[in-house]
């Protein structure tokens, strides 16, 4: 078996164990046309068992977005995406999204503010920056939903 054939299988097998969803979850995915790391967040969503589409806007339309979502600058990322009514801004982990899915919280939805190094789709080499998964609730609370690359 070859090692990337092998890494793949243990990455669907990590996923499956995660995940309970009969089919493909569709997620809309709001980004710029010439941000190169949302791209590979979207590729981290397709070998998670999502089925991403991805849609081009212009800054002004994607800062629109952001807001009528209930994103406010501090909570923002590169791009958002919507999915089963929540939100989905910057880099958040396939697994977090779900947890989401999976446990339905009423909340807006999840963040990943920033674009912290070793986030799905912000990888570089071993390099890793701790970073939190936060979950926005429409009464305006921020939580912590997950914690990751913490050492």
């Amino acid at each position: 078996m070859h090692r990337r054939t092998l890494l793949l299988s243990g990455l669907a097998l990590t996923f499956v164990s995660t995940r309970s969803f009969a089919a493909p979850v569709a997620i809309e995915v709001y980004k710029s046309a010439t941000c190169g790391c949302c791209g590979a967040w979207i590729e981290h969503l397709q070998a998670s068992g999502f089925a991403p589409s991805a849609r081009n806007l212009e800054q002004e339309a994607l800062y629109g977005l952001k807001a009528r979502v209930g994103l406010t600058p501090d909570l923002a990322s590169c791009h958002t995406a919507l999915v089963d009514g929540y939100f989905i801004e910057g880099h958040v982990p396939a697994t977090d999204i779900a947890r989401l899915l999976s446990e339905k919280p009423e909340a807006l939805g999840l963040t990943v503010p920033g674009m912290p190094i070793g986030s799905p789709g912000m990888e570089m080499g071993d390099e890793r920056e701790p970073f939190d998964t936060l979950i926005v609730f429409a009464d305006g609370r921020i939580e912590v939903f997950a914690s990751h690359n913490q050492a």
